[in-house]
């Protein structure tokens, strides 16, 4: 009399004999090298994160609302070699004051804005900052990016337009591919290298 075989396990997975056996070790030894390989990787570092504000501060006094601020800029390696083949870069600050209304949206009472230019002049071996119709000229990249990235006593609001009422300012910096050449605007959409910016909101006294 035979003895029957025991039933196998609908869901068992039987281990490969001989040389299928080494060689699903391999491929399972390869997978998990790869996963691991992509799950420890740190991510790139964002152009967006290379702004950072160091300081913001509001004054008030018969003449008006005024703002100082600092921002510290690193350019990404795709900025920075724009700038060197002569693309002109476009920063942006802007500063909305705006007052409180319980019974309906916040009013904005004034709007300020600050742009500049800079661009390489590889003649010189220059840097040229253009701003509300000035020109400097500085020798290295750092001293234009820190020309452009602060702002002392920059009137925001006139006294009229600070009304009775609770206020706040929503700051905002950031380099503005919108006014970049055409062709480039198409190339750099959406490519976080390009997305450098930042926003804070501080409350009036």
């Amino acid at each position: 009399m035979h003895r029957a075989a025991p039933a196998q396990h609908p869901f068992r997975l039987r281990t490969p004999q001989g040389p299928g056996r080494a060689l699903a070790a391999r491929l399972l030894g390869l997978l998990l090298a790869a996963l691991l390989a992509f799950g420890g990787a740190a991510p790139p570092a964002l152009a967006a994160e290379a702004a950072e504000l160091t300081a913001l501060e509001l004054t008030r006094d018969e003449d008006g609302l005024y703002i100082n601020f600092a921002v510290d800029v690193e350019l990404s390696h795709a900025v920075e070699d724009a700038l060197a083949k002569g693309v002109p870069l476009f920063f942006l600050a802007e500063a909305q004051v705006f007052r409180d209304r319980w019974y309906w949206r916040d009013r904005r009472v004034a709007d300020a804005v600050r742009v500049w230019r800079v661009v390489y002049q590889p003649l010189t071996t220059s840097y040229r900052v253009t701003f509300g119709g000035l020109t400097q000229t500085y020798a290295s990249r750092a001293e234009a990016i820190a020309a452009i990235s602060r702002g002392t006593r920059w009137k925001i609001a006139e006294p009229g337009q600070i009304e009775e009422g609770r206020h706040y300012v929503e700051f905002s910096y950031r380099l503005d591919t919108t006014l970049l050449p055409r062709p480039m605007q198409i190339g750099v959409g959406g490519q976080p290298e390009w997305q450098l910016s930042l926003k804070r909101t501080v409350r009036l006294n």
